[in-house]
Parts: C-alpha cells; structure tokens; sequence
C-alpha cells in the first residue's frame, strides 16, 4: 500500500503548510516550564504526570529524533540549553516547512517574544487579535487597520462556555462591566452579558470587515468547563441572519465533539474547522479518528491545519510532523475504502495544508508578512482579485539585471505556481550588453532548469493593479535548487552562518538613483537631469514630492519599510533609505523597491536609473548596506562589558575582519560592472581605500552609531562599495561567505582610519580598492575561500560575465550611454 500512495505521501510531506493557529514563543530563560510542551496541565501536581501520557512518550521521541540526542527529557533539555533558541527554532521551522504562520498574541507567557520577532523563523507571519485581550469591542475597526490583523478570536469557552445570547442588550453588558470592574483583581472578565456582548459586536466588525472569527472549542486547561465548550451551543449565533455571512473557524477539532463540528460545518456555510492541538496532543489513535470524525460530513474545502504551536519551536514541529503522517493516513485509508482517488486525495492535501486558510483568511503571503490581499478560491484564481491578468515571475541574472516572465493568472495558478516554468541555463551567463551566455561561464543554451515561484513574495502591483509580481528560485526540478540560483546561494551560506555561529544578518539598503526627463532636440532623444539642486535640497524634494508621495504609498503596500528619504548631491539624484530585515529578504525587497521606483518614474514620464555613474561629471550612485549580526532577537555585533573593540563585540570584529580581509574580491559581487569603478573614487563617499573607520564616510567599511546607541558602542557596520549593478543576493552572500571566514578564523582588525583615507595615499600606509573591475575579477578568481562557500560553480559563472564586460566597454566606450535603461 506503501508505493501505491507514494506521490500521495510525498505530497502530505512536502506541501509547505500555512499554520493558522498559534502562539508566540519564548525567549531563553523564561520561567515558563518545557514540559509545558507536552500538556495542556499546568498545575504542577498535575504537569508531574505528563511523562506518563502517550503524547509525551510519542512526542519526547519525535523531538530526539530531530536532535539526534538520547530519547530522555533530560538529554532532550540539555540540547535545547547548548544550541540556543535561533539553532534549535531554525530546525523545528525548517522541519515543519510553514509558508506561514498566523499569531493568537493575546496570551501572556514570561519573556515572549514580539509578533515580528518570528520573521526570523518562519517566511510570513500574521496576527490573530483575541477580543477577550482588547477589550474595546467598538475600536476593532483601528485594531485591523492598524496592525494588519488577518483574523479574530475569541475564548468564550473559557469565560462563560459558548451557548452565546447573540440578542444581549449593551445595558445588560455595561451591568456586567460595572460587577467586573468592582470585583476581584486582576481583573478576568467572565461575566456572560459581557463576554456575550464583547463577542456579538466583533462578530458584527468580523462580518463587516471580512475576516474570519476563530472560537475556541473542545479540550484546553483546566481553566474552562469542557461541558460549556461543545460547538452546538453556537446555535443561536449561527442561526442569526446578521451572521449568515460570518466566518467561523471552530479550533482544536472540537474534541472531544470532533463529530458535532463536523455537523456544523456540513449544514452552515459559515463554519470552517481547524484541528491543530488536538493534533498532537492525542494519541496516535485519538488524531487518526478525531481527523476522521471531522471529515465524516465536513466538506474537506472546510479543513484546516494549524499546529497550536507556543512558547517553544518543538511545539509547531511537533504539530506540523504529527498533521502530515495522520492526514497521510486518514486519506490513505479514504482511498482504500473508496471514497476518494488518490488524485482527489492529493488535492484534499494541497487545500488542508495550505490552500483552505489562504482563501479564508484572504491571504497575499508577501515579503515576511501576510496581509488580507489577494484569496486563492476553489480553483486557484484570485477571488477578491480576478481582474488580475498577469503575473510576473522575476529572477535576477548575474549581471543584476531584473527579467521576468510574464504568465496569464489562469495559467500560473492552474500549472505555473506548481510546476514552474521552463528557462535556459544560459540565463545566468547573460550580461548587460547581451542575452547570450558569456565565454568561460559554462552555462550554454543547452540544459534547462525551473523558476519555481516563492508565493511568500506574491504582490498585487500598486501602479499595475492588473497584474502581481513574485520572485522565483532556480531550480532543476522543483524542491530542488539548482547550483547557479541567487536566492538559494544566499539561503546557503546563512544557514551555515547560523549553523556554525547561532547568528543571522539583518540588512538595510540606502537606494541612490537619479531622476531624468527626455527632451527632443532635432532627431535626438535626450535623457537630462530631473532638477539642478544640492544636497538635502528643499526645492528638489518639494519638486519630486508627488512622485516621491507614489513611490512611498507603492512601497509601503509592499511592506517596505522606509526609514528616510531626500535629494542627493548629484542633479536630480535622491536617496531611499530602507529598514533593515533579514539578510534574505532584504534582497528580495531590494529588488521590489527598484522595480517600484522605476516603474512609478515611467508612470509621470520619468526614467529612474540607479546606473553607479551615469554622468562622469557627477556625483556616483550606490546601494550603501548597513549590517548587523542577532542571536535571539539580540544585536550581537555590538560590544558590551565583557568585550569592546572600538564599539563592537568579539564576533562583531571578527565578521568585519573576515569581510575587511576579501573586500577586493567581494567587489566582483557588489561592484560588479566596469562603470562601478568610475564612482569609487577619493572624496566621494564610496570607499576608494581598503581601510575601515568608526563614522568615516570616505572608508569602504563604516561602523555606525545611530541615535540611541551610547556613543562607545556601534550598532552596525555599513559598506559603501556596494550598486546597483549588483545581483543583491550574490552581494549579500559574498558578505556572509567572508564574514563566516573571519569567525572561523577568529581574525582581527587593524587600527581603524580616523581621517580622510586619502591623506594617506602619499606615504602608501593604505590600500587602493581595486580601480577596476579586473582587479577586483583576480581577487575572486584567486580566493579559495569564496569558491568554497559560495559555490564554485556559480563563482565560475560570475568571472565569465565580468571578464566579458570588462572586453565589451572597453572596446565600445560609448555603449555605456545606454546602461541608464538596464540599471
């Protein structure tokens, strides 16, 4: 039978899972108790016979195996406390393989973590508000709009059971606030015409703002009467016309009334059903037939995974590896016993795991947050959205430059988002002058490999609102990737950063780039400056602010954050300044953020080109990166009592070091273009000298101690070689590939520069950077280091482009002109 349901397996194990119920976790050292993971008892007398439940045996044995330690709580424990909360969440995360997940934070445990805190460890995260923690009912409309709630909830089961009078007068509800108010502390709200009335009233915002209301039912702590908590008690809501339209999701399967929601759920349109806690809580046995139970009447568009995971990672591996194994086998045996195809059962898997929540939850997954966007109906297509014609699926070559192919929605959510779509290898041998593989790369028209969509990137277009965009990986086949891709290079070299050091980059880029309007004079078409003022300018902002207003509404429907933004020295240059994310998806918003202003430049009749030097008689344009190093939501770059090396900690030094020691090569990856080194040059900010220096704006290097940092302290460093020529991800991994050999090496700084580095250049106490791209192409060829790590291959293929550039522009000086409409 095993065989004959492969694919169907493979699909239960593969399909990565939107995880619509669960809690925040915690930070190292909170009080609240690990074996809290295996129980809903949290009465000490009580939690003490935890180790005597099926769960906890079953359980204790999956975490073990995960951490490929001794089967015991103790052992089990000791693991925890050496490899620290990032190493063993990105194990548990990457194990469960969540798209998403979406946030109840309205429960306290000590030391929790921030909702944001978990972008860390999981691609998207979204907040589900619990009414019962925000008591004004009659302010929900503020809490959606301003906190991107996907979702509500409610825990009436615990308070006053769900047999809800949905008729409660406001008067008897302010009775009930006024005994609350005047009774016992802290406060618990509990009163029925209260709770009943908090409830009802959120239904009605839920309703009018089309978002669904999670309730909990069935089993919890001993803290609700589990006879109160039986859904039928729901009747008289659901039964209200008012409420017709709801949405109601009944978690934890219910149980133990699996088949009374499954009742619900076949006769009410408005009722969907969630079973994370009763999976994995319950035995082997209990999961199978609760699942079952639930699946008896219920239609399967109306099942729902979620892990219930909180506090620890263990919780949401331990949900998501239990899901997987009992829906395998509950459709399995469906199959058997003939009520599904194995074909049928395949898609029951897809809309379990994954498309059931991002319908009901409207869900556009997108640059580490979800928001309520686009809904993925029945048949794939965008329900609130199906104007939507295109979809752009976007990869950046070696030459960083942005391509994409462009899909007609049907096709990409009926085949494209699964399957891919084909490409050439020669794709990442391409050049800025060329759509042929370069010499020495390789890579031929010959051999084809996948762009694979990542939907967590999905964005609807905000100056295209037909069309989304979504960044692809390369792969060979999908779940594959394939040696040459960009964005798994990066994914690559982090994993070995966090692997090694418990420590992950955040980074932020500062976008330059020039504003120009076309003239016609004669036969020709000139591209001219935007304006002719200064630095900081009043009048240059004043001049571009409704270009500038567009640019920033785009961004922040991408979820872009920016921090600044104002008129650069050159004519018609401004600067963007974004805040810094993780490494990965800094690269990824870098890309969206160019796309954004180029493409609202070319609505108001503009070209926006971030060309490094596209007027050699003016100022240069860079992508400035600013990093930081984190271990557990803590700077770890910064220095502290126990270490201080001019403001920075032992590893900030030495990731410093390590980059400072193979600066030249990285330059090949973030100085990529023979134009490049027309803008490194003395006394423009850019960093013409191998040197690095604590707020020195002419070191290539920057430490940096922004406001609020005590003025012995650096909270990140900056690189100011670094354009937009440059395939970010390629850049970033270069970065991360050098710093993790100054960690291994634990190697040291030199004294830093406090002074114009180009006071030095007479007595050659420094360095030039390499002054042209060729230098910087026999740096990289030479560093062992950054093959390694990086990737020989893709290093191969990234010389071949450079020495191709290198030979093309210095042959055809001229064609430089025409680099402002690539870059």
């Amino acid at each position: 039978m095993e065989s004959k349901y492969a694919a169907l397996r493979r699909a239960a194990e593969e399909t990565a899972a939107v995880d619509a119920h669960a809690h925040n976790l915690v930070a190292d050292g909170s009080a609240f108790p690990f074996l809290r993971c295996f129980s809903e008892a949290d009465a000490a007398d009580a939690l003490a016979f935890a180790p005597h439940t099926l769960s906890f045996k079953r359980s204790l044995r999956d975490i073990a195996g995960l951490y490929n330690c001794e089967a015991s709580l103790e052992k089990v424990e000791e693991f925890r406390r050496a490899e620290g909360l990032s190493s063993i969440s990105s194990k548990c995360f990457k194990a469960a393989n969540l798209s998403a997940i979406l946030i109840d934070d309205g429960i306290d445990f000590d030391k929790m973590l921030e909702l944001e805190a978990h972008k860390a460890f999981a691609p998207s995260v979204g907040r589900i508000l619990r009414i019962e923690k925000n008591h004004s009912a009659h302010q929900a409309g503020h809490w959606i709009l301003a906190d991107k709630i996907v979702g509500l909830k409610s825990i009436a089961a615990y308070r006053s059971g769900l047999e809800i009078d949905p008729n409660v007068s406001k008067t008897d509800a302010e009775d009930g606030l006024r005994k609350e108010l005047s009774g016992q502390r802290p406060l618990r709200m509990s009163n029925k015409n209260l709770i009943d009335y908090l409830f009802t009233c959120s239904l009605e915002i839920a309703v009018m703002y089309h978002l669904p209301m999670q309730i909990h039912t069935g089993f919890g702590d001993k803290d609700l009467d589990l006879r109160k908590c039986n859904p039928l008690h729901l009747r008289a809501v659901l039964e209200d016309t008012r409420f017709s339209k709801s949405q109601i999701v009944l978690l934890h399967a219910s149980y133990p009334f699996s088949k009374e929601a499954s009742y619900l759920a076949s006769v009410y349109s408005q009722v969907y059903l969630d079973f994370g806690l009763a999976i994995p809580k319950l035995s082997v046995q209990g999961m199978v037939s609760s699942l079952k139970e639930l699946l008896e009447l219920a239609p399967i568009k109306k099942v729902m995974f979620s892990t219930d995971g909180y506090a620890f990672p263990e919780t949401y591996y331990l949900g998501a590896r239990r899901a997987r194994d009992v829906v395998y086998q509950v459709l399995s045996a469906a199959c058997e016993d003939g009520d599904l195809s194995i074909q049928e059962a395949i898609e029951a898997v897809e809309d379990i795991f994954r498309r059931n929540a991002l319908y009901l939850y409207k869900l556009n997954v997108s640059n580490g947050s979800v928001g309520q966007i686009t809904a993925v109906a029945d048949n794939n297509i965008s329900l609130s959205e199906q104007d939507v014609l295109f979809v752009r699926v976007v990869w950046i070559d070696a030459s960083g430059q942005h391509r994409c192919r462009v899909v007609p929605a049907g096709r990409f959510y009926d085949i494209a988002r699964k399957k891919g779509i084909g490409l050439t290898f020669a794709s990442m041998g391409m050049s800025s002058f060329t759509d042929g593989p370069a010499d020495g790369t390789n890579l031929t028209g010959v051999g084809e490999i996948r762009l694979v969509a990542d939907m967590s990137t999905l964005l609807r277009l905000p100056w295209s609102r037909r069309e989304e965009m979504v960044m692809a990986d390369m792969q060979i086949r999908p779940g594959e990737a394939w040696e040459y891709c960009p964005r798994n290079t990066l994914r690559k070299v982090t994993k070995v950063l966090l692997d090694e050091f418990n420590v992950t980059m955040k980074a932020g880029f500062e976008n330059e780039f020039y504003l120009r309007k076309k003239i016609v004079s004669g036969d020709k078409e000139l591209w001219v400056p935007y304006d002719n003022t200064p630095y900081c300018s009043t009048a240059a902002f004043d001049g571009a602010s409704s270009i500038l207003q567009e640019v920033y509404s785009s961004l922040k429907t991408a979820e872009i954050v920016v921090e600044q933004l104002h008129a650069e020295a050159g004519k018609g240059q401004f600067e963007i300044a974004l805040k810094y994310v993780l490494c990965t998806l800094a690269a990824d918003n870098l890309i969206y953020a160019r796309e954004i202003i180029k493409s609202v430049a070319r609505k108001h009749g503009l070209l926006a080109t971030f060309l490094p030097k596209p007027d050699l008689n003016d100022m240069g344009s860079g992508s400035h990166v600013h990093l930081s190093l984190w271990e557990n939501d803590q700077n770890v770059f910064m220095g502290s009592s126990e270490y201080n090396y001019h403001g920075m900690s032992r590893i900030g030094e030495s990731f410093l070091a390590g980059v400072y020691r193979h600066l030249p090569s990285i330059l090949a990856f973030t100085a990529p273009h023979p134009n490049s080194y027309n803008r490194i040059q003395p006394n423009t900010w850019s960093g013409a000298y191998q040197c690095w220096g604590k707020e020195n704006r002419e070191a290539p290097l920057r430490t940096a101690c922004p406001p609020g940092i005590p003025l012995d302290l650096v909270s990140n460093f900056e690189i100011k070689s670094f354009d937009a020529c440059a395939n970010p991800h390629l850049g970033l991994a270069a970065i991360v590939a050098a710093g993790i050999d100054g960690l291994r090496r634990g190697l040291k700084l030199p004294e830093p520069t406090e002074s114009d580095p180009a006071n030095y250049a007479s007595n050659s106490k420094l360095k030039r950077m390499p002054q042209d791209l060729l230098e910087s192409v026999e740096a990289l060829a030479a560093d062992t280091i950054l093959h390694d790590l990086i990737g020989d291959k893709i290093v191969t293929a990234v010389i071949g482009v450079r020495k191709a550039e290198i030979d093309h522009y210095a042959k055809n000086p001229a064609a430089f002109a025409d680099l402002i409409h690539r870059y």
